[in-house]
């Protein structure tokens, strides 16, 4: 792979909560290398509110940040993917479209802050340690040196990533 900027599309169920949150951190962590978007194989219309409090908190601009269908990606027109990351286990196993560009794909499976049930103030603490796993992935991800590593090798280091533990 060259140096150019490579787009990645993070993938959950309702783009609402972990796809939301890998596009965030990308897009900041990965300036420069790379451009994320998200989007769900059912969109729920809405980000998760514990969701954009975080990434509010955090400084990240969220004005832009909607629930998309990721057919939107696989339109003509749309950017070609470079990645296409599955991060919930129920995306993973559905058919998805045919991207454009024959992209890399792996799974990286993070817990769902949506469907945690406590007060507001457990759920934005579950919030948080989501995004502190995503988050650690992403900066792994960013930091791969890509110009200089083949195709397979990429292949595998993202494929490893997915497996890792992630810690509580």
């Amino acid at each position: 792979m060259t140096d150019a900027i490579r787009n990645v599309l993070f993938l959950c169920t309702h783009n609402s909560a972990r796809s939301v949150m890998a596009e965030a951190l990308l897009n900041r962590h990965g300036a420069g290398k790379f451009r994320a978007f998200s989007a769900g194989s059912q969109p729920s219309g809405r980000i998760n509110p514990s969701v954009k409090a975080l990434l509010d908190r955090l400084g990240f601009d969220t004005s832009g940040f909607r629930s998309k269908d990721w057919s939107e990606f696989a339109k003509p027109g749309a950017p070609v993917m470079h990645f296409v990351f599955t991060v919930c286990d129920q995306a993973a196993g559905e058919s998805c479209p045919i991207w454009p560009g024959q992209p890399m794909t792996a799974h990286w499976g993070f817990p769902d802050p949506s469907s945690f049930d406590g007060t507001d103030a457990e759920k934005a603490a579950f919030t948080a340690q989501v995004f502190a796993m995503i988050e650690r992935r992403i900066r792994i991800f960013a930091s791969l040196p890509m110009a200089t590593l083949s195709n397979l090798e990429i292949k595998r280091r993202i494929d490893e990533m997915g497996q890792d533990a992630v810690p509580a």
